[in-house]
């Protein structure tokens, strides 16, 4: 596949005793980081989004750069255009299904007309399977309902990237597997870049292009599942894919 890459991460960040330092260069697709507890997966996605504070490095996603510690560049958090999916989804409670949406396309394009954001809004209801839900608030939600709004708020905005934490980790078994698969083909169909970190085999299974195993803050192995399986760089890696 020839051209740029779409998800280029070349960053330090020092948090006490900990460091995170790590190099991740990939065409746009779905990177799914693994990893044991500890290993400095969600401090990346904080240090993409800008959250984290870069002791170096750069940052630069969809072919745009976000941040250049050499350079003194930085494009703040706010403007980085970027969805982050929290491991709790992170919709407002207090607000409907459609509210939640509305607020979402409001920050993206503030000087859009009412009617194009009502009609950005049908659009992405329409897209998500989710018109049914517009009234409802979030507490009256299963969670793969919650999972679709959160998921359909954050393509809203047409981000540059999508940044998932966990994205499954809060639903019951037989709904994982059933938003599972729905992620899966949102996620492609999206054809954005894509970072989820997740602690399930069986999501990084079913939703990596590209498997990022990080641990003690360093990536020890990259690459597609087969190849991981089949060669794995240490104990967790045989662990966790050894019979995949």
């Amino acid at each position: 596949m020839n051209g740029p890459d779409d998800v280029e991460l070349a960053l330090r960040v020092q948090r006490g005793k900990f460091s995170l330092d790590v190099d991740i260069r990939a065409k746009s697709g779905v990177l799914v980081v693994v990893g044991p507890n500890g290993a400095g997966k969600s401090t990346l996605l904080r240090a993409i989004l800008g959250a984290e504070k870069l002791e170096r490095g750069t940052v630069a996603l969809g072919g745009v750069r976000l941040e250049d510690s050499a350079a003194r560049f930085r494009v703040p958090t706010e403007q980085r255009r970027l969805a982050y999916l929290p491991q709790g989804y992170g919709l407002f409670p207090h607000l409907n299904v459609a509210a939640n949406l509305r607020f979402a396309l409001r920050c993206a394009a503030p000087g859009a007309s009412t009617s194009q954001r009502e009609q950005q809004l049908s659009e992405a209801a329409q897209r998500f399977s989710i018109e049914a839900l517009l009234e409802r608030e979030p507490r009256s939600l299963s969670g793969g309902e919650m999972q679709r709004v959160a998921l359909a708020r954050a393509l809203a905005i047409e981000p540059r990237a999508l940044l998932l934490d966990e994205p499954l980790s809060a639903l019951d078994p037989v709904a994982r597997g059933e938003t599972r698969a729905y992620l899966a083909q949102a996620l492609r169909a999206s054809a954005l870049p894509a970072l989820v970190v997740t602690h399930d085999r069986a999501d990084a299974l079913a939703l990596a292009h590209r498997v990022i195993v990080l641990e003690a803050g360093r990536v020890t192995q990259s690459g597609d599942v087969q190849a991981l399986a089949s060669a794995p760089a240490s104990a967790f890696v045989r662990a966790f894919f050894g019979d995949a």
